[in-house]
């Protein structure tokens, strides 16, 4: 009986159930005992001894199990394939464009490993060599210093769907029949660079981080303003708390996205015009700095000025001040400058309605 490798590989996300579906059944038990007894033994000593780093030790080993049952499944999946085929002679040329796309695709889940398969070597280490050199130096820089590091992580997104879209793009040709140049990525960037253009799957890949694509595109005033826009959008709401407008982020990351999209979209065919989001903001400097001034007196006195206030009046006073800090005094900034804006906004609105009607 016929078996569908998709829903194989879906299944395979839960460790063991993907070799059971093909009908491997010692693998398909021992995957998931193994898999939930690091995850389970990982808790209960968490739990009981208190200590993170085992937590972390049994967290990392079942997530080495899951790579390996993936890495399995993939392997399993190929190899029924081959063997499929030439068990019952399949030769036919749509069979063996099916068979090449769905490995290239499969294999290109690690970044590099389906363009050494189509024998781009260079590409494949290229690819393969950022992505795990990334990973490295990261983990690396974090363990030395501090987890905030952790952060330059995001960069693998982007070079995940870069590699999967290039692939694609680079099997499409094959199957239609082009030769295939060994070329490396840098190779491609320094030919665009040449000839004056940029890449589309490029702009697209770094549109995934607020403003990057914009900059790649030339856009560097609306580029640098979505930038910003997000980054201090996550900064101020959390030294705020401000957890109910957490919705702002996604709605500044999807405006973002979709706005490089058709800009992409637009700069083989016109020349693009880099206009600001906020396009009154250069005259409304002074307002801007005044408030960099006062989030950066907020943010000393937060760190550093309560911390010592709070306890100097509960030393003398009994008094614990910084309780009634955190439950009243940040709500009340806040909806004073909630109240503050809308009325701004509702004066405003009365002027241009007087406007009109003069």
């Amino acid at each position: 009986m016929n078996k569908s490798p998709i829903l194989a590989l879906f299944l395979a996300l839960f460790p063991g159930f993907g070799h059971i579906y093909l009908g491997y059944k010692i693998r398909g038990a021992l995957y998931p005992i193994f898999f939930l007894g690091a995850l389970g033994l990982g808790i209960i000593t968490g739990i009981l001894i208190y200590s993170d780093a085992i937590f972390l030790l049994f967290f990392a080993l079942a997530g080495a199990l899951w790579f390996i049952n993936m890495l399995d499944i993939i392997i399993t999946i190929i190899s029924r394939k081959a063997v499929d085929n030439t068990s019952t002679g399949e030769v036919h040329p749509a069979n063996l464009i099916q068979n090449e796309r769905f490995i290239t695709i499969l294999l290109s889940f690690m970044p590099g490993v389906g363009h050494f398969y189509l024998g781009l070597t260079h590409r494949g280490l290229t690819l393969l060599a950022a992505f795990l050199g990334i990973i490295s130096m990261v983990l690396f820089i974090s363990f030395l210093t501090s987890g905030v590091f952790l952060i330059f992580l995001l960069a693998l997104p982007i070079i995940w769907v870069y590699s999967l879209f290039d692939i694609i793009q680079l099997l499409n040709k094959k199957q239609a029949g082009e030769i295939l140049h060994d070329r490396t990525i840098m190779d491609d960037f320094d030919q665009l660079r040449q000839e004056n253009r940029k890449s589309k799957i490029l702009a697209t890949t770094l549109s995934i981080f607020p403003g990057a694509g914009h900059m790649y595109l030339g856009l560097q005033k609306r580029g640098l303003q979505l930038m910003a826009a997000f980054l201090l959008s996550i900064y101020i709401l959390d030294v705020l708390h401000l957890t109910f407008f957490l919705f702002i982020i996604p709605i500044i990351w999807f405006y973002s996205f979709f706005d490089a999209l058709q800009l992409a979209n637009k700069y083989e065919e016109e020349l693009l015009e880099d206009i600001p989001i906020f396009k009154q903001l250069a005259n409304h400097q002074k307002w801007l700095g005044l408030g960099l001034i006062v989030l950066g007196c907020f943010y000393l006195f937060d760190t550093i000025l309560m911390p010592v206030v709070a306890e100097q009046f509960r030393e003398l006073y009994d008094i614990n001040v910084w309780q009634y800090y955190h439950q009243y005094f940040q709500v009340t900034i806040v909806c004073l400058l909630l109240i503050g804006i809308g009325i701004k906004l509702m004066i405003g609105t009365k002027k241009r309605k007087k406007v009109n009607v003069k």
